[in-house]
C-alpha cells in the first residue's frame, strides 16, 4: 500500500464529507507486536470547510463492546463531533477487531497489555506525526483502563501525552468468587473454549470482546492478582505518572463506581490532577450512569463543555472538580 506515514505502512482508506465535518479513515500497520497481522483503523474528524486548520489533537479511546460510534454517530452527534466543531483535531482509533479494525490472527488472545504496549504508542506516534503536536488522550471504561495501563507501564509518557482524561476507570472493584482459584480456573477454561463474548447476544454493545481481554481482567481480580503484566506492575507505575490528569466518575455508575474510580485516581502521582464526580450532590442535573456520563443530552449540555475547557487548559480547575496534587514520597 502507498503509505501516508514515514513511521510504518499507513493507508488512507476513506475520505468523506459528513455535513460540516470531514471524516478521514486511516489503516495503520505498525508491525511492532508479535502478531504481524494487526491493523488498526483510526478516524480523523475535522471541519470540512477548513481542512488545513489543524487544532489541538485529541485521541478518543472507546470502551469494551464498542467502537468509534461511541464518540461519533452516523448523524454527526457525539463528543468527537462536538470537539471537532470546537476546532480540535479529533482522532478516534478502534481497537483490534472492533469497528473498521479487522480481527488479527491471534484475535482471541488479544489483551489490554497488547493494546497498551504496542497499539497506543503506535497510534500516538502517528497522530504526533500528522499534527506536529503532542496529543491529549480521553478514554472511557476499558479505553481509559488501557490508557492507565500504558501510563503505568511507561509505554506512554509526557513526550507523547499532553494530558489524560479517564472516564469510568477503575481496577479495584472485585467479585469475591474470583478469589477462589477453582472458580477463576473454570472461568478461564470456558472463555478459552468459546473464544470471547458476543456484545450483541448479551446486549452489552455492538462489538465482541476476545477471551484474552476477559481472562486478563479475571487475573487482576484473582487471589493474588494485580494491575500489571508479568514483572511490570502498572499499579505501582501509576505513582510515577507526571502528566495532567482528569479522572471522572458517575454517581449512578454501578459498573465502575465512584469509590473505585477515586482509588485509581489517588494512585496516580501527577502534580496536576483533578477528580470530578457527575452527580446531583456535585451540582449536576442528575446522577449520571456509565454510558450517560458521555452519551446523553445531559452530558452534551453539562459534560462536553467541561471537556473543551479541560483540553484548552488542563492546569486550571474545572467547576465542581476537586484538585488534589499528589504527594511524592
Amino acid at each position: 500500500m502507498q503509505s501516508s506515514s514515514n513511521l510504518f505502512p499507513v493507508a488512507l482508506i476513506s475520505a468523506e464529507r459528513r455535513g460540516d465535518l470531514s471524516e478521514d479513515v486511516y489503516r495503520l500497520k505498525p508491525g511492532n507486536s508479535p502478531d504481524g497481522t494487526v491493523e488498526l483503523a483510526v478516524t480523523r474528524l475535522g471541519l470540512a470547510d477548513v481542512p488545513e486548520n489543524r487544532g489541538i489533537p485529541v485521541i478518543l479511546l472507546h470502551g469494551s463492546f464498542s467502537n468509534r460510534r461511541f464518540w461519533y454517530s452516523p448523524k454527526g452527534l457525539g463528543l468527537g463531533a462536538y470537539l471537532a466543531r470546537q476546532g480540535f483535531d479529533v482522532w478516534i482509533p478502534e481497537m483490534r477487531g472492533h469497528g473498521l479494525s479487522k480481527r488479527n490472527h491471534d484475535y482471541t488472545r488479544n489483551r489490554i497489555a497488547d493494546y497498551a504496549r504496542y497499539d497506543l504508542p503506535a497510534i500516538g506516534a502517528f497522530v504526533r506525526e500528522q499534527s506536529a503536536q503532542v496529543p491529549h488522550w480521553i478514554g472511557h471504561s476499558l479505553g481509559a483502563t488501557t490508557l492507565a495501563a500504558a501510563l503505568g507501564g511507561e509505554y506512554l509518557g509526557a513526550p507523547a501525552v499532553a494530558s489524560a482524561a479517564l472516564f469510568g476507570c477503575q481496577v479495584s472493584r472485585t467479585h469475591w468468587p474470583l478469589k477462589l482459584p477453582p472458580v477463576e480456573w473454570t472461568g478461564r477454561l470456558l472463555l478459552k473454549r468459546i473464544g470471547g463474548i458476543s456484545g450483541s447476544r448479551y446486549k452489552r454493545g455492538p462489538e465482541d470482546e476476545p477471551a484474552g481481554v476477559l481472562i486478563e481482567a479475571m487475573r487482576w481480580n484473582g487471589l493474588f492478582g494485580r494491575f500489571g503484566e508479568g514483572k511490570n506492575d502498572w499499579w505501582k507505575g501509576l505513582a510515577e505518572v507526571d502528566v495532567p490528569l482528569l479522572a471522572v466518575s458517575a454517581a449512578g455508575d454501578h459498573q465502575d463506581p465512584d469509590w473505585a474510580c477515586r482509588k485509581l485516581f489517588e494512585q496516580v502521582g501527577s502534580e496536576h490532577r483533578q477528580y470530578l464526580c457527575l452527580g446531583r450532590q456535585q451540582g449536576f442535573s442528575g446522577d449520571f450512569g456509565h454510558v450517560e456520563m458521555l452519551v446523553s443530552k445531559a452530558a452534551q449540555a453539562e459534560v462536553w463543555p467541561l471537556m473543551t475547557q479541560w483540553l484548552k487548559d488542563p492546569l486550571t480547575p474545572l467547576p465542581g472538580a476537586s484538585v488534589e496534587p499528589a504527594t511524592k514520597v
